[in-house]
């Protein structure tokens, strides 16, 4: 891809990552929290190039880990939007599947720095003697006291702990594309400085401003921008949109997955038209017994929807029985695109989202054990 103006430093950072890594050596990996949102991405990124490149980086080799596999990325579409518009390719960054953290640490050469979190994630927890830093922005859990540096502020964005870091160290590092991707995700975070929202502090926007400076960015076109993108799952497949915002549970003996997708209904089945057969396939691969997807969205008004999945005829009726005797608000959608294991319904109740309907279900399930 070309280079966008003032990409040229991290690029050639980047471009030596892997090769510095398998030359041997202390690496450290900074790594972002296992959510991978965007903040969590590029602050791993840009914190790692600010510290490799740094006269008391003491011959550690700094490499950012984004803290997904690979194949999720396309899944995090405002990231994808934001990486591309800096100027960064993919290609040049390392996953979590990409990197053998286990090895590295058996042999005496890891070191991790924490950004955007400040306890290591369930999967990363056996390596927590090797955590040397930590940026972030969240809750303190008192951990790693003895870290250098140890910054924990309540900003709105890690990304803006970040860029006042390679701001104090090294401002030339920060050119047109490196800052647009600190930029993109401050705004994104703090919803484009809004008071209403209650993100941004006086040092949020003080660094948006540098980084506007820097940039040459138009701050509400890439807010909107991103926004824009961060909804965007047109080029998602079915299976995309069902693993985007999924989360599963065991209930009594029942497996119960629950997606959110950002998609009416009706678009979805324009989208893929062979829809049940997309949901029998992400249940299988899953071993569900009941996969439901939630979908909410906005058009003009905010919707919400139900698609519920399941297999089993009788499971199904006395589910579908529960569910519509439940406060949903749930109508049937008539359509003859998905089969019988498969209902639609409209969604009057718009308090119910995932994380108030599976206590419901759960309760329902565990009845029937």
């Amino acid at each position: 891809m070309a280079l966008t103006p003032g990409i040229e430093k991290l690029r050639s950072y980047l471009a030596t990552t892997r090769t510095r890594i398998a030359g041997g050596g202390t690496v450290c990996c900074v790594v972002g929290n296992e959510a991978a949102d965007l903040d969590s991405m590029a602050s791993a990124v840009m914190y790692a190039y600010c510290r490799d490149l740094s006269t008391d980086a003491n011959g550690i080799t700094y490499v950012p880990v984004i803290n997904i596999p690979r194949a999720d990325y396309k899944l995090r579409t405002e990231a994808v939007y934001l990486f591309t518009e800096a100027g960064i390719d993919p290609d040049w960054l390392i996953f979590i599947d990409e990197i053998d953290l286990a090895a590295l640490h058996s042999r005496g050469r890891l070191k991790i720095a924490l950004v955007d979190h400040n306890k290591p994630a369930a999967a990363q927890a056996s390596y927590a003697s090797t955590v040397i830093e930590v940026i972030d922005h969240h809750k303190d859990e008192g951990l790693f006291t003895d870290a250098t540096p140890r910054v924990i502020e309540p900003v709105g964005s890690a990304a803006t702990l970040v860029a006042q870091a390679i701001l104090d160290r090294d401002p030339a590092l920060l050119e047109e594309g490196s800052a647009k991707l600190l930029l993109g995700t401050i705004l994104l975070d703090t919803v484009n400085l809004d008071p209403e929202a209650k993100r941004a502090t006086e040092q949020d926007e003080k660094i948006v401003d540098q980084l506007l400076s820097l940039s040459g960015a138009n701050r509400t076109e890439l807010f909107d921008a991103l926004q824009f993108e961060k909804f965007n799952v047109s080029a998602l497949s079915s299976a995309d949109l069902l693993r985007k915002d999924y989360k599963q549970w065991q209930m009594g003996e029942t497996r119960v997955g629950i997606s959110s997708v950002l998609l009416s209904v009706a678009d979805w089945l324009k989208k893929d038209s062979g829809l049940s057969a997309s949901l029998a396939g992400y249940a299988k691969s899953q071993g569900l017994d009941v996969l439901i997807a939630m979908n909410a969205y906005t058009n003009p008004d905010f919707t919400r929807e139900l698609v519920v999945y399941c297999p089993n005829e009788a499971l199904r009726t006395r589910l579908l029985d529960f569910l519509n005797a439940s406060d949903l608000g749930l109508s049937a959608i008539a359509s003859d695109s998905v089969d019988g294991a498969t209902a639609l319904f409209a969604q009057a109740n718009l308090g119910y989202s995932r994380k108030k309907l599976q206590p419901l279900l759960d309760g329902f399930f565990a009845s029937k054990a």
